[in-house]
């Protein structure tokens, strides 16, 4: 754009050609402006520059000093989009927006502005060292400094990124006055994060944009991103802080971040890279071992289900399988469960990939593929150094499984977990890994699947008018419909405007009666094993679910998106 500048200059005979590449020499070994430099060596002045560009496109010129823009045009146009494209938003008049360009001859830029405002772009004139001062006097502060003002506005007293733990990781420090703006960006997002008491935070490259969100009570919530050109800047920084390897940008990566907290706790980021079309999305993730809730009176367990899931865990010998999808408790609720059986007469031993929480007087081992310590492996090491309980990860093949049910055949209690949907889908599952239907009845104790779904903000939480239609669509039976009163949250600053604060689980508990022996062994299908388990006394997760939702604890948004319906 500016060298067209240059060349109008020229044909107006305002300029010589030596004079455009003085300018260009000079710009290569100074990076100025190039309209500035000509300004300089050929003695013009500002308004000669913009008579003449008025001369060339036939278009009006403004001097934005003398304007007085209104603060909610710069609202309507983004300041990244004014430094990027040399425009200013100058004046609205009824459905028409005045810009200033100082290249008006961009019609591409214009159809941009339209479809982004909603308003017809009627363009005018401007130098480019009179639209940068507009931008710095209009729209205030630089977009780095505006983005890291807008996190310093998230306060806690008690939250605040103090230092590494020096013996892992020692490259950040907290946020100050010299730190580069990649630092403090970073060190925002993450004390962020930690407010919000995000489980989550993702870092996403597009094409056109970089998107920074938070995942809070199950729901992504967008942050000030960075600019455009602190990108790359991000994901080596947090490549960085997580000891990986910032060269590589082709293969996804796994690491961890290790802080302390101006009150003295410790908060772990357990780091993912991911190669993207447009760059590398980094997802960290959360893990507060304060956060951690090791009371199973809190989890979500109904009375009853608790009982049950307590004397299972409390056998001698067998197997405990929590299934569900990523992000559904699962961890949680085996912790708890360890943490209650770790007595001073019993010895646990843990196969993690990875190792989310450290638990003292359990023995944990991280997994690591590049040595061939995996799950199998593990499992039997574990079996020659004298356990009572062993916890496995993840069941993930034929192999890890049958050593997992050989252990819990054999007088130790195995606790792991399945990625399935329901509880009667589990046996299936085992059965097409290839376990023989006879171990799966004779070992398995307990099966639990849970979901989490939201609980309503207590702030702003108010009841609704729900047509019974609707919560008889929901499975809720006829007769119960005069007991279920309705709430939601009207959204305030407590729950981030989303009616919703934390979250609490719905569980599905299939133990194994002889009835429900018998179709395991017949190979009975999921329909027929679901229908045999609710005969009974099975609790689906969509019943579980609506008994949250009668005692006003859920809305019937998060029932529907954590259950499905029972079938008849």
């Amino acid at each position: 754009m500016s060298l067209k500048v240059g060349e109008i200059l020229v044909k107006q005979g305002l300029v010589s050609p030596e004079v455009i590449g003085r300018a260009l020499d000079e710009q290569k070994k100074t990076n100025q402006r190039l309209t500035v430099l000509i300004m300089n060596l050929a003695g013009l002045t500002e308004s000669q520059i913009l008579r003449a560009l008025e001369k060339h496109y036939q278009i009006p010129g403004v001097d934005l000093a003398k304007f007085d823009i209104a603060t909610q045009l710069t609202q309507i146009v983004p300041r990244d989009l004014c430094e990027k494209q040399m425009i200013m938003p100058v004046q609205q008049a009824g459905q028409t927006l005045v810009v200033a360009f100082a290249d008006p001859s961009n019609l591409v830029l214009r159809e941009d502005l339209r479809y982004i405002t909603k308003l017809k772009i009627q363009p005018v004139l401007a130098t480019t060292t009179s639209i940068l001062a507009a931008i710095e006097k209009n729209y205030g502060a630089s977009s780095t400094a505006r983005a890291i003002h807008e996190l310093s506005n998230i306060k806690d007293q008690d939250i605040e990124i103090d230092i590494l733990n020096s013996r892992e990781i020692d490259v950040i420090d907290k946020a100050g006055a010299d730190d580069a703006p990649v630092v403090k960006y970073v060190n925002l997002i993450l004390q962020e994060g930690i407010v919000r008491k995000a489980s989550d935070i993702h870092f996403e490259p597009y094409e056109k944009r970089y998107r920074v969100r938070l995942r809070v009570d199950g729901m992504l919530l967008e942050v000030s991103p960075p600019p455009p050109g602190m990108v790359n800047a991000i994901s080596s920084r947090l490549k960085i802080m997580s000891k990986l390897d910032i060269s590589e940008r082709r293969r996804p990566q796994d690491g961890r971040i290790k802080v302390k907290l101006g009150n003295g706790r410790e908060m772990d980021f357990r780091v993912s890279t991911l190669p993207t079309l447009w760059g590398e999305k980094i997802v960290l993730r959360l893990l507060d071992k304060g956060n951690l809730q090791l009371d199973m009176t809190k989890l979500g367990f109904e009375p009853d289900d608790l009982a049950i899931f307590k004397s299972c865990i409390n056998l001698p010998q067998g197997m405990v399988l929590i299934t569900g999808p990523t992000g559904s408790g699962k961890t949680t609720t085996i912790y708890s469960a360890l943490a209650d059986l770790n007595q001073i007469d019993v010895n646990i031993s843990t196969a993690e990939d990875p190792v989310e929480f450290n638990l003292e007087g359990i023995n944990q081992v991280q997994m690591n593929p590049d040595i061939d310590l995996n799950f199998s492996t593990a499992l039997k090491a574990f079996l020659r150094q004298d356990p009572d309980i062993v916890m496995v990860g993840e069941i993930r093949d034929l192999e890890t499984a049958e050593i997992a049910f050989k252990a819990a055949s054999t007088g130790h209690l195995v606790v792991s977990t399945l990625h399935t949907n329901d509880a009667p889908g589990t046996v299936v599952r085992l059965t097409e890994m290839g376990i023989a239907p006879y171990l799966i009845t004779s070992t398995i104790a307990l099966i639990v699947a849970q979901r989490l779904v939201g609980k309503i903000c207590e702030n702003c939480k108010m009841q609704i008018d729900v047509p019974d239609q609707t919560l008889l669509d929901l499975g809720v039976v006829p007769s119960e419909l005069p007991e279920y009163k309705i709430f939601k949250g009207r959204g305030c600053s407590t729950c981030n405007n989303t009616g919703i604060k934390g979250r609490i689980a719905i569980y599905e508990l299939l133990t194994m009666p002889e009835r429900v022996k018998e179709a395991v062994l017949a190979e009975a299908s999921v329909s027929n094993l679901r229908s045999i388990a609710r005969e009974m006394g099975l609790r689906t997760l969509r019943r579980s679910a609506l008994l949250k939702l009668k005692r006003g604890q859920t809305t019937i948004e998060e029932v529907m998106n954590a259950s499905v319906k029972d079938s008849v």
